[in-house]
């Protein structure tokens, strides 16, 4: 399964990844899964890293992303099964607000050179949930704005509605555990999978 997940900070895109990528190995479906795509890289780097990418110009963020998003389209022909939490969806409404304003980027260019067979799954919330999350769960680089929750959840809902990709699907998190919302993927997915991703996961219940 080819599969790219997005959604507004806290709506549970990494939280579904990541109970997808332990699932698939308890079956011995081995996912590649990137989930970097938010500046700054919590997952490779170090903290002075972290830090460097944040301090980088705006140009350069926004070059950076571009060619990471490019390189990403290739792992998703490389891989029969991956998972991208973010990725290009997350790109268009974050990069010309949050890493280089002014800069105008186009990513719909990118959709056609993907797998025919890739599945976008748009995660959300209610807006209060989304904030309650904030309190609890601060990140350590935190990028949505509470005052600005609503607008960016619009803003994926907007992106997702435009995107090309054909084999897509929402899922509503504000009542969900993790173990539910892997579920309820794990549901809704199934007439969005191709016949050899159907055996697949016939194969591992």
């Amino acid at each position: 399964m080819r599969l790219i997940v997005v959604g507004c900070e806290y709506s549970g895109v990494t939280t579904l990844i990541d109970g997808l990528y332990a699932w698939g190995n308890d079956r011995e479906i081995h996912y590649h899964l990137d989930d970097h795509f938010t500046i700054p890289d919590a997952y490779h780097l170090d903290a002075e890293e972290q830090k460097g990418m944040l301090d980088m110009l705006p140009a350069i963020k926004e070059r950076f992303q571009r060619f990471q998003i490019v390189y990403h389209v290739r792992l998703l022909h490389k891989f029969d099964h991956i998972l991208m939490g973010g990725f290009h969806i997350e790109e268009m409404v974050y990069g010309p607000r949050y890493y280089y304003p002014g800069i105008n980027i186009h990513i719909r260019e990118y959709e056609p050179d993907m797998p025919k067979n890739v599945i976008l799954t748009h995660l959300y919330a209610r807006p209060e949930v989304i904030r309650s999350r904030m309190k609890a769960h601060p990140h350590p680089f935190p990028l949505v704005p509470s005052e600005e929750v609503s607008e960016i959840l619009q803003r994926f809902e907007e992106e997702v509605a435009q995107s090309w990709i054909h084999r897509k699907f929402a899922i509503d998190t504000s009542d969900l555990t993790p173990s539910q919302l892997l579920d309820t993927f794990l549901e809704q997915s199934v007439p969005y999978l191709n016949t050899r991703d159907m055996l697949t996961r016939m194969h591992s219940m």
